[in-house]
């Protein structure tokens, strides 16, 4: 039995039941029909004004504070990617990937802390978040998304920022029988295939028995073929203060240090803090997708109080890359010459060296790919037990996960090399770092000699078992109470395996690859609209910015190299460049979380002077149980590969450990509202929440990384005693609806924040491993002369490579290798685990909303703007090295703003619409420690334009555009000079057809 939360006004109730039947059939009143009683005309609306004035209903008559986008017809969702669709709603902004729709945050909560349920549902995720990927999700079988921005009772857990339901078709609510057939070719300018890919989607519903059985069944298949071009500083920025006085002398000198000389103008201060890149890359993908959907749904109402569904849900995604890239490794050298900043954050605006010898200029090249499916069977019951009691009971098993869908593993790197340079210099003045090395753009094929690679294959799997009952019991008086009982199981596992080969200093001679696999190609035409950058560059005068590199042919690279070179791992194929589906040999890690709740909501409607009002209280109890099993593999030592890589030594074990957490909380919340005038609400609500950690942080086990350099290794840990964030939340809204389709709202908002997850560094010397590149042998080669890494290397191998079998030359490729000796410094290693604090913060922040339509002139339009504050920023002079005071940051925070123009009339409709989101903290535990991440801010355009063909009905031809500006993102560390990634995707437009009956 639905509960009427307001008396409304005639027109408001006229649109409300026109609007929720189905805008193909034909209108009428049955006996008994409040219409007819009142002889009140019911108006159709449909298309985009319809849909606009669904959602403006939906949150006039929500309990809360909700926003809601609808479908404009069956098989219609504004978007084709639902996230594109909900950035328009306020407060809301979204994460790309690859330029397209991926993940949402909600007033500055990030996606792990917004709850996404499918039909009230939580669904299993493989990344590791709680985050749902909207990308996997087709649009055409989805009727609603209701964004539900204050808590209730009734509502799981986990959305600090919203509760986001996604609402599917379903054939009882819309009887009778309605079908959609879709075609679209889509062209995406991103890619270099330059292909046109298709769209295919349908949905099929109707009912039997005097619509007493309803069957539905939707789905479509997507084929997209895109591409990106990224420059990055591939492996961060390492950040030092200004104190450090890197003499190159001393063994106890940091590695990467700037010296104070003559070389360096404008060299960092004593007072300042400054950064160093370790990388720069620019890499390009081509990227083929084929997403497919399908959903069954059988609905049966034997009698008119009992009505049983069951569903099905499928979803996959198959995703391939090929990706090439072009980079210089700085290593570096005593040598380098550095133009810098101004402080006190200190950033170079140049960096540059050269070397006495060679170094080498890397260009790897990868071929892999990843599938990822899920499905959901779930089967529910409502039940009105008697006129004033209604039951419901929902069940569903879920499953989610993600396996490599290439032979070639879930993820490669496979890397070459021409050892010829003798400089390189990158300019980080402009938007694009400018990169140049010295020889690079005289580089020849038949330079090219193989190097390190690697090969991944890792398996995530996720299921969800979630019972859910519910019910509702209405008072004679017309108040009534909500109650519910759940239980939900979520099992996580994952597996990972590497095949990992460290010859980073080359293998084999040149002369074994065939030139003919390694084309040229240029480096600057690539990036659009940025050649001004390129050639303002302001490095060395005497080496032009890098224009050369080869797309070389991965297959037959790799299959050279399998035939000449022998390894010491291997994988399924027998040599080492191919991965392993052994999984028992690495990561293994389980985690189970298993939650119960219960909750009881009383609501109460009433006036005050002539002024409805209602208002609900309700209280949630959670209790929550983790527990996570996990082996990981263990290392005994580590050898000095290369001038600045060392690799670990597996000992061939595993280390097993199981760790345990739990929590419970009462959870009160409180919504109020009141009609002041006709058509003027107030709204006041108060909730406290939580928001779960990821599923990532709360696995078991401790993971380094089996490359570690000489400034020491990196690894995680999981921490399954973790405990959620704790919000307390205040809400205020007004809001008049003062057309059929037009409204203006305003509303505040507060979050107190409390128990933090930091994921601080902290120092460790896990499994006590002797570092060969701080050892005695590198102090004796220091006080004989040998400055530089090589030149240590080369003197350690003359002086103790025949007494020392930890002093050897590779076989394979000529390198000098050396294993650390007892009596040596222990390789430090900088280990991020997450803990909870007792520090507190308060978001808070303001959003505005108008819609209007300009009477029947068929024109209208959309704007919102969202103000969020966080309090106090991150603290970019904050190195984050342990000791430093710990910065309690919420991530993901920024303002937004959207601007949509809207025409329908005369069977045309069309959509022009702005979307902008302000630069954001994205990250603070970006490369090596705790360095900050920054989205910058970004803005894009998007249009679709629709006409009915009047000669066939339900006929619809459409155009679509998205980024028509072709925007850019760009993420920087700790200054803007310090760019992290610079990617270009480019414009996407579709042309197609839909046709409805």
């Amino acid at each position: 039995m639905e509960r009427k939360t307001f008396e409304k006004t005639r027109l408001a109730t006229s649109l409300s039941l026109a609007l929720g039947l189905s805008a193909l059939m034909p209108a009428h009143a049955a006996d008994g029909d409040p219409r007819a009683e009142n002889n009140i005309e019911v108006i159709q609306v449909s298309g985009i004004r319809g849909s606009l004035i669904k959602s403006m209903d939906l949150k006039r008559s929500s309990d809360g504070i909700v926003d809601a986008i609808n479908a404009e017809d069956i098989g219609k969702f504004p978007d084709s990617n639902l996230a594109e669709s909900l950035q328009r709603i306020t407060g809301v902004s979204i994460d790309r990937q690859n330029g397209e729709g991926s993940r949402v945050s909600v007033r500055g909560f990030g996606a792990d802390q917004n709850l996404v349920l499918l039909n009230g549902r939580q669904m299993p995720v493989t990344t590791g978040s709680r985050s749902f990927d909207f990308a996997n999700i087709a649009s055409e079988a989805i009727s609603a998304v209701e964004v539900e921005k204050t808590a209730k009772a009734e509502n799981p857990t986990g959305g600090i920022g919203a509760t986001i339901n996604v609402l599917t078709h379903r054939p009882l609510s819309s009887p009778g029988l309605k079908a959609s057939f879709g075609v679209k070719a889509v062209d995406d300018s991103s890619t270099d295939e330059g292909s046109v890919t298709p769209e295919i989607s349908g949905l099929y519903s109707n009912t039997f028995a005097d619509d007493k059985f309803g069957i539905s069944i939707s789905a479509s298949y997507q084929d997209r073929e895109s591409g990106n071009q990224q420059a990055q500083v591939g492996t961060g920025w390492r950040s030092f203060p200004g104190v450090v006085d890197q003499d190159w002398g001393g063994s106890n000198a940091e590695w990467g240090g700037v010296p104070k000389d003559a070389n360096q103008i404008n060299r960092p201060g004593e007072g300042d803090i400054y950064s160093v890149p370790q990388t720069t890359v620019y890499r390009f993908e081509e990227q083929q997708r084929k997403r497919t959907n399908g959903q069954l749904v059988l609905q049966y109402e034997p009698i008119d109080s009992l009505r049983a569904t069951l569903d099905y849900t499928y979803m996959r995604n198959d995703i391939d890359t090929q990706s090439h890239d072009v980079s210089a490794w700085f290593n570096f050298v005593p040598t380098q010459e550095s133009t810098w900043s101004d402080g006190p954050v200190s950033s170079p605006l140049v960096y540059s060296e050269t070397y006495d010898g060679v170094a080498d200029m890397s260009m790897a090249a990868g071929d892999y790919g990843t599938r990822d499916e899920s499905g959901s069977l779930g089967f529910n019951l409502a039940w009105n037990a008697s006129d004033n009691l209604t039951l419901k009971l929902d069940y569903h098993d879920s499953y989610a996960e993600r396996t490599p869908n290439n032979r070639y593993g879930s993820n490669n790197n496979l890397s070459t090399a021409a050892f010829i340079r003798t400089s390189a210099a990158t300019d980080f003045t402009g938007e694009v770092p400018v990169l140049a090395i010295g020889g690079g753009n005289a580089v020849r094929p038949e330079d090219m000699r193989v190097t390190g690679s690697t090969f991944a294959n890792a398996i995530n799997r996720s299921e969800i078992e979630q019972l859910q009952i519910s019910g509702n019991y209405d008072f004679d008086n017309g108040n009534s109470i909500d109650f519910g009982l759940a239980m939900t199981d979520v099992n996580n596992h994952s597996q990972s395996v590497l095949v990992q080969r460290n010859d980073w200093g080359g293998i084999g001679a040149a002369g074994d690859l065939d030139a003919a696999w390694f084309p040229s190609s240029g480096v600057i035409d690539k990036f659009d609209g940025s050649k001004g950058d390129f050639s303002d560059y302001q490095g060395s005068a005497s080496t032009d910015p890098l224009n050369t590199m080869f797309l070389w042919d991965f297959e037959k690279v790799r299959a050279r190299a399998a035939e000449l070179y022998a390894s010491s791992v291997v994988g399924d194929c027998g040599n080492g460049f191919c991965p392993s589906t052994n999984y028992a040999s690495d990561t293994d890690r389980f985690t189970q979380e298993e939650s119960k709740s219960a909750y009881v909501q009383y609501n109460y409607a009433g006036e005050i002077s002539n002024m409805p009002f209602d208002v609900h209280l309700g209280l949630r109890y959670e209790q929550t149980d983790v527990e996570s099993t996990s082996a990981v593999s263990t290392y005994d030592s580590a050898t000095w590969i290369a001038e600045s890589e060392i690799a670990l030594n597996a000992t061939g074990e595993r280390a097993f450990q199981t760790q345990t957490g739990d929590y419970d909380y009462f959870l009160p919340n409180a919504n109020f509202n009141i009609e002041l005038v006709d058509d003027v609400y107030l709204r006041a609500a108060y909730s406290e929440t939580i928001g779960r950690p990821d599923y990532t942080s709360i696995q078991g086990g401790t993971v380094v990384s089996t490359l570690a350099y000489r400034g020491g290794g990196s690894g995680s840990a999981g921490n399954p005693g973790l405990l959620p964030l704790e919000s307390t939340n205040y809400d205020l809204s007004a809001e008049w609806y003062y057309g059929n389709a037009s409204y203006v709202s305003i509303g505040y908002f507060r979050k107190d924040v409390t128990n933090f997850i930091s994921s601080n560094p902290e120092n460790s010397n896990i499994y006590n491993i002797a570092d060969p590149s701080h050892g005695k042998y590198v102090d004796e080669a220091i006080a004989a002369g040998a400055i530089t890494a090589i030149e240590q290397r080369q003197w350690i191998y003359d002086n103790y490579g025949a007494t020392d079998p930890n002093v050897t030359i590779n076989p394979a490729n000529g390198n000098i290798e050396i294993t650390g000796n007892p009596g040596d410094p222990e390789l430090n290693f900088i280990l991020t685990r997450p803990t909870n604090d007792d520090n507190s913060s308060v978001i808070d922040g303001w959003e505005f909303a108008v819609q209007h339509f300009f009477g029947e002139s068929g024109f209208g339009l959309q704007a919102n703007y969202t103000l969020v504050d966080a309090g106090d920023g991150y603290d970019n002079s904050n190195l984050g090295r342990p000791g430093d005071a710990t910065q309690n940051v919420l991530t993901n925070i920024s303002d937004t703003a959207n601007l949509v123009a809207i025409y329908e009339n005369y069977g045309f409709s069309a959509r022009l619409a702005y979307n902008w989101r302000d630069e954001f903290l994205n990250s603070t535990g970006q490369g090596t420690g705790a360095n900050p991440q920054y989205t910058e801010a970004y803005s894009q355009v998007d249009f679709n334009i629709g006409y009915d063909v009047e000669a066939i009905e339900g006929l619809t031809i459409f155009f679509e555009g998205l980024n028509i500006t072709n925007e850019s993102t760009r993420v920087h560390g700790r200054a803007s000079e310090q760019v992290l990634n610079y990617t270009q995707t480019g414009a996407r437009y579709s042309i197609g057809a839909r046709y409805s009956f």
